[in-house]
């Protein structure tokens, strides 16, 4: 099965400076929930382009760390990007980041196209354990972007 989770934030700062934030791969770890540890081990060096495969590690249960590598399938400059994943732990994984100019700011949206492993087997897991991981990585990202520009209101 598929299932999607959709995230909007308005961030009150230019497009300029938002884009360049979300460009470089590097700040993905302090807008990931440290319990996590997160870390980008290949690919993270370098500003965001289309094609750029990047390998990290990271810590869904603790002490279970698991391999993912992902590519930066689509970008369009201050608009758009979508990675995907190419190894990892779901069966399926495209995630679409949109920034548009409003009048206090950018909105950033995150939609994300995912499906566990497993068959109906993840797709419980995903009821019961894995959804409420995604909403809570994605909680966390919210209130860290507040932090680091403000909060819009």
């Amino acid at each position: 099965m598929i299932h999607y989770l959709h995230r909007e934030q308005n961030i009150p700062a230019s497009m300029n400076t938002v884009w360049e934030y979300f460009s470089d791969p590097k700040n993905l770890n302090p807008i990931t929930p440290p319990d996590m540890n997160f870390e980008i081990i290949a690919g993270g060096d370098v500003n965001m382009y289309e094609g750029q495969i990047i390998e990290y590690r990271v810590e869904f249960l603790r002490g279970l760390k698991s391999l993912w590598l992902t590519e930066i399938a689509h970008v369009r400059d201050h608009q758009y990007f979508v990675d995907e994943q190419r190894v990892g732990p779901y069966r399926f994984w495209y995630h679409e980041h949109h920034f548009s100019q409003t009048a206090s700011g950018v909105k950033m949206i995150d939609h994300v196209t995912y499906a566990p492993p497993y068959g109906i087997l993840g797709d419980m897991v995903n009821a019961l354990w894995i959804r409420q991981k995604l909403e809570g990585i994605f909680n966390f990202r919210f209130q860290k972007i507040n932090e680091l520009f403000g909060s819009s209101k």
